[in-house]
């Protein structure tokens, strides 16, 4: 009885509904989308989510928001990490050092088209690494050089699950499929000329991909594919246990 009413809890902050039972229910603890809330409330969750032992995870925290929660958790002597570039902003626990992870949960593979990417593909990445997995991270090895993907074949093969960000006609994903036997998930992302319709072409492109491993995410969804290739890391790492 005590596990159930723990994984239903919530915290009332007033603006915020904090669901502290999720990652009994889910997997990982409630992500904070950092769009549309002040800065004074995303720490006010961080603050929550610490007192109850869970990992702060925010996205889209754009460069005012995270120079004021980095002020804010130096000053309380947190440990954090804030990458500008994913605009994510993880708390770490008290032991580990910020730069790097100790729990891994399984293998994820992050690879990006081209340096355009980067801020979509970086934000998969720290969400990845947020869920505990060891992250593979390969840059700019887009299909207009098919050479490149071959030459770091050996760094992401054996990955439980791959994340793969293109934007103008999002074939990589395609690509990357036909040379793994995992879950590869494709993130189209808003890159590209006119003819793109921000990201809508290789939306499309990706829907429509012929490789029967590749399932696709929202246009610069770069968090829902990390935490779904953390979801997928994870299981197959307690399965094999």
């Amino acid at each position: 009885m005590t596990d159930h009413i723990h994984s239903h809890s919530i915290a009332d902050l007033d603006e915020v509904q904090l669901d502290l039972g999720r990652r009994d229910r889910c997997g990982f603890p409630e992500v904070i989308y950092g769009e549309g809330k002040t800065k004074e409330t995303i720490l006010k969750i961080f603050r929550s989510l610490k007192e109850h032992g869970l990992d702060g995870f925010a996205t889209r925290i754009d460069a005012e928001k995270g120079q004021f929660l980095e002020q804010e958790l130096l000053t309380a002597g947190w440990l954090f990490r804030y990458n500008s570039v994913a605009r994510t902003f993880r708390l770490l626990p008290d032991s580990e050092p910020p730069t790097t992870t100790t729990t891994f949960c399984g293998k994820i593979a992050v690879i990006s088209a081209g340096t355009s990417d980067a801020p979509i593909a970086e934000e998969a990445r720290e969400t990845a690494l947020w869920t505990g997995a060891d992250v593979v991270f390969i840059q700019d090895i887009g299909v207009a050089g098919p050479h490149r993907l071959q030459a770091k074949l050996p760094e992401f093969r054996d990955a439980d699950a791959i994340v793969v960000v293109a934007g103008m006609e999002g074939a990589l994903p395609s690509v990357v499929g036909g040379f793994v036997s995992c879950p590869v998930i494709a993130v189209p992302t808003s890159v590209g000329y006119g003819a793109s319709f921000g990201g809508l072409a290789a939306l499309l492109g990706m829907l429509n991909s012929c490789a029967s491993n590749v399932t696709v995410v929202n246009i610069d969804a770069g968090f829902k594919a990390g935490y779904v290739a953390g979801l997928i890391a994870k299981r197959r790492t307690k399965n094999e246990k």
